[in-house]
């Protein structure tokens, strides 16, 4: 069993200097670097058995299509999609945004009656309810809000308790026998909570209705298994999980997928087509994957998803609790607001901070002139900058290879801040 150490070494990027500076790498919410391992896997593919997938008769399609269902099913072990259909409750695509947006225009479909009778379930008219949370980063509030608007059907929200948690416990009052469609965050890209889902998923399915989970900040972090979690689909992206850029997984229930109408249409996706009737499409995961596949980035992908569970998931939630609650004392900073829990409780080491008086990208840029990397803006969550009475904030999120020296690097710059601009 490798130690972090040894674990942080198999990073090329992090060795390196900034502004004659270790690098400090702080910004895995927005983007986690890449282990060794994985940057072989994707050159690897196209050095050797590059070809289309699921397509071709010939040697390299077949060693193509192969690795690639392989990664497929690397990831699915990931999150919990076990058993004999485990895999088909995988679908590729472009990214965690990419998949949302899926759902979002198939759900729209299926109320404009495509899919037949199956698909009733996801349909939406006047008077329906869509329910969301304040903490949602923009790419699950946004297509939920035109899928309203598209529909008619109202959005609806969870507020936040003053820490930034989403509040599960007002479950029974904000999904009603009319709501539809619950998507939530399971951890808060700002705040870095842990949201108790059980409640809002019990109260969604005792009306009828679909749970959608981001699971972007929680997959990469903590322990995941979407069928113990009892969700209906979950979107992630790849490059927050180790994995390339360009590629993310949407999971979702067998018999859900089943009776989802696709929302994009091209090749691959069809069983047959004809110039006078309608298409019949293939089964899922196929039925979503239209067009040529990131096939080495998938690869990639899987290969890291291995790579993390060979690590073990209970050890990297451990590893970076330890992190966590070094980086929670930029609490006792002067001048320093935490946005978000203030203990390592229900929560991982993602952390979004104001500077009193100091604009954050000010903050930004005199923490990067000390080669530490963090996140400054408003982080694609607007209303949950709203709820803490700011416009934007810094933001420090730990990966796997941080250690707790990276932490008090980022408190010592911290507290140098104010003076720096004569606060």
């Amino acid at each position: 069993m490798q130690d972090f150490e040894a674990i942080r070494a198999e990073f090329p990027i992090l060795d390196q200097s900034i502004h004659g500076h270790p690098l400090v790498y702080l910004d895995s919410a927005a983007t986690a670097q890449k282990p060794q391992t994985v940057i072989d896997a994707e050159s690897r593919f196209y050095s050797t058995i590059n070809a289309g997938v699921h397509r071709g008769a010939h040697e390299l399609a077949a060693r193509s299509t192969m690795a690639f269902e392989k990664a497929r099913a690397q990831v699915a072990a990931l999150v919990g999609a076990h058993g004999a259909e485990g895999e088909e409750e995988i679908v590729v695509t472009p990214g965690a945004t990419a998949g949302l947006n899926m759902l979002a225009t198939a759900f729209g479909n299926a109320s404009l009656g495509r899919g037949g009778k199956a698909a009733r379930r996801f349909a939406l008219k006047p008077g329906d309810e869509i329910v969301v949370s304040k903490a949602e980063h923009h790419s699950v509030l946004l297509p939920m809000q035109e899928l309203a608007y598209r529909t008619g059907a109202t959005l609806k929200w969870f507020d936040l308790t003053p820490d930034g948690r989403i509040r599960s416990d007002t479950a029974d009052e904000v999904i009603t026998e009319r709501t539809k469609v619950v998507a939530v965050t399971h951890v808060g890209n700002t705040t870095g909570a842990i949201t108790d889902i059980a409640p809002i998923v019990a109260r969604a399915h005792e009306v009828g209705a679909v749970f959608i989970l981001d699971a972007c900040q929680s997959v990469p972090h903590i322990p995941v298994d979407f069928h113990a979690l009892d969700v209906d689909f979950a979107a992630w992206s790849a490059h927050k999980m180790y994995g390339p850029t360009g590629v993310g997984f949407l999971y979702g229930r067998r018999y859900l997928l089943e009776a989802l109408p696709p929302a994009n249409f091209g090749g691959s996706m069809v069983e047959l087509a004809w110039m006078d009737r309608p298409a019949e499409y293939m089964a899922p995961p196929a039925r979503f994957e239209a067009g040529t596949q990131p096939v080495a980035q998938v690869v990639a992908a899987g290969v890291a998803a291995r790579w993390m569970m060979d690590i073990g998931m209970d050890r990297v939630e451990a590893h970076e609790r330890a992190i966590t609650h070094e980086l929670l004392t930029l609490g006792n900073v002067p001048g320093v607001r935490i946005l978000g829990p203030a203990s390592e409780d229900r929560r991982i080491g993602t952390i979004a901070f104001e500077v009193e008086d100091v604009h954050p990208h000010d903050v930004g840029q005199f923490i990067d002139a000390q080669g530490i990397a963090i996140r400054v803006g408003h982080h694609c969550a607007q209303p949950v900058h709203r709820h803490f009475g700011v416009f934007a904030s810094n933001r420090a999120s730990t990966g796997v290879y941080n250690n707790v020296a990276d932490a008090r690097a980022l408190v010592e710059a911290v507290g140098k801040v104010r003076d720096f601009f004569e606060v």
